[in-house]
């Protein structure tokens, strides 16, 4: 199986999947990094880090999506995966559910599960209104984690690494589209090949191939968008490539260092680092090329006073679901931050109206919620105190190891919690949502298990 990588994990992940399948189209930075050749073929399936580098995407052909999304799945156990029901090239029938600002909000549809995406004004003709339908393709899709939607187009494309074929489109006429005039396979008709930068360095063989494969992924779209045409339901029409998440926990962030040390210099924290901000990722590199792995252990005082968080500022608390999820419960005043520890503080003033989850009490206004969140840890308190600063309750959130991004804490929540009332009862809550978990998939045993213990530790201390 042939794979591409590309990203913040390029260099762990070619060394982590080398080891089961070829790697091709590689970049220069990763050519230079391993003794070895990479050929300039067609993969079977592209790892790419996300936007928000919290995670990968990974696209292809299904069985390869779907050995991959195990084989990285393995890469730590606060390391989760997802399937991905709209990935890149997928076509919809989609009914407009909404108009904003710039675009419009478009109710899809899944195996009769819902699913929202969202069109650009600039890639439709005419005017948009609520409930028009329109026969749309997803340009870039979206991680179940993020705030966002699948950004939609009204035009087709076959997607693949080599090559892309566009619809009726002009396409590029350089060396590499002039070379492939002379290849022995020709795109359908209407079809125009786009091809990447990494063409300009392969072989005949290697384009005729690309093209073939991306020729036959235009015709299949083609023919399913001819076969529901006039069908007015919401629905997926065509998906010429499978998809998958991954989202990576500390504990796989910093297993990812270990394979990347390997094969370069690593310092502690790489991706961890990497993953808080751009800036920070440029900061890596310079230190890994001038000092090497640089110490032992991560420089979260060294990290944090560079990127955040830091004292006087605001910090989100990203909840994660173990479904895909992803919720912001608050945003609250970093009024402490304690680098022997590397944690933070967090305060928020709380509204009035319904009662704190499991605590059964009421939530007045001037209430204030005091979170402190430690990097690395597996569980984190929030203190709840009335206005007069009587104690209201305690409530222990046990999740994945907790990192401390510039903006926001990040983690995966694992159900199950334990709360103090204030007259001093201490109760375990969301056992049966952790099951649950665990047997839809979601949550893998070993996992589980690890959240149980750290469960029954915080309410035996409390």
């Amino acid at each position: 199986m042939n794979v591409r990588v590309r990203g913040i994990y390029t260099t762990a992940l070619t060394a982590l999947l080398g080891d089961h399948h070829e790697i091709v189209q590689a970049s220069p930075p990763i050519r230079e990094r391993f003794d070895r050749e990479f050929p300039v073929a067609p993969a079977d399936a592209t790892v790419r880090t996300t936007d928000d580098r919290q995670g990968v995407g990974v696209a292809g052909d299904p069985e390869a999506v779907a050995t991959l999304r195990e084989r990285l799945r393995a890469v730590g156990r606060d390391a989760f995966a997802w399937s991905n029901p709209a990935p890149r090239g997928a076509v919809f029938r989609g009914v407009v559910a909404k108009t904003l600002g710039s675009g419009a909000v478009v109710d899809l549809a899944v195996d009769g599960d819902a699913i929202e995406g969202f069109l650009p004004y600039d890639r439709v003709d005419g005017y948009v209104e609520t409930g028009d339908d329109y026969r749309l393709q997803v340009a870039t899709p979206a991680p179940p984690w993020r705030d966002a939607r699948p950004s939609l187009a009204t035009d087709l494309r076959a997607p693949g690494g080599l090559v892309e074929l566009r619809r009726g489109d002009g396409g590029r006429r350089d060396e590499t589209a002039r070379m492939a005039e002379l290849l022995p396979v020709d795109p359908p008709e209407g079809w125009t090949p786009r091809w990447s930068p990494a063409a300009d360095d392969a072989s005949l063989d290697a384009m005729a191939a690309a093209l073939e494969r991306a020729s036959d992924r235009a015709e299949a779209v083609e023919s399913a968008v001819a076969a529901a045409d006039g069908d007015g339901e919401p629905g997926r029409i065509a998906a010429p490539q499978a998809g998958a998440w991954m989202w990576f926990g500390r504990e796989s962030r910093f297993e990812l260092d270990d394979v990347r040390r390997r094969v370069t210099a690593t310092m502690p924290g790489h991706h961890r680092t990497k993953a808080a901000d751009d800036d920070a990722s440029a900061a890596v590199d310079l230190v890994e090329a001038v000092c090497g792995d640089s110490g032992d252990e991560f420089p979260f005082a060294a990290v944090a006073d560079q990127f955040g968080p830091r004292e006087g500022g605001t910090l989100a608390i990203g909840h994660g679901k173990p479904d895909g999820r992803g919720i912001v419960l608050g945003r609250g005043e970093v009024v402490e931050r304690d680098d022997d520890d590397r944690s933070v503080t967090v305060e928020r003033e709380m509204t009035a109206g319904g009662t704190y989850d499991a605590l059964g009490v009421e939530r007045r206004a001037g209430d204030v919620a005091r979170t402190t969140l430690v990097e690395g840890r597996w569980w984190y308190p929030t203190v709840y105190r009335g206005d007069d600063g009587t104690r209201r309750g305690t409530y222990v959130n046990v999740c994945t190891p907790v990192e401390l991004f510039p903006d926001a804490a990040r983690y995966v929540d694992l159900h199950v919690d334990v709360v103090k009332t204030p007259d001093g009862e201490v109760r375990r809550v969301d056992d049966d949502e952790l099951q649950a978990a665990v047997a839809a998939g979601h949550v893998a045993e070993p996992l589980a298990d690890r959240a149980r213990e750290v469960a029954a530790s915080i309410e035996k201390a409390l």
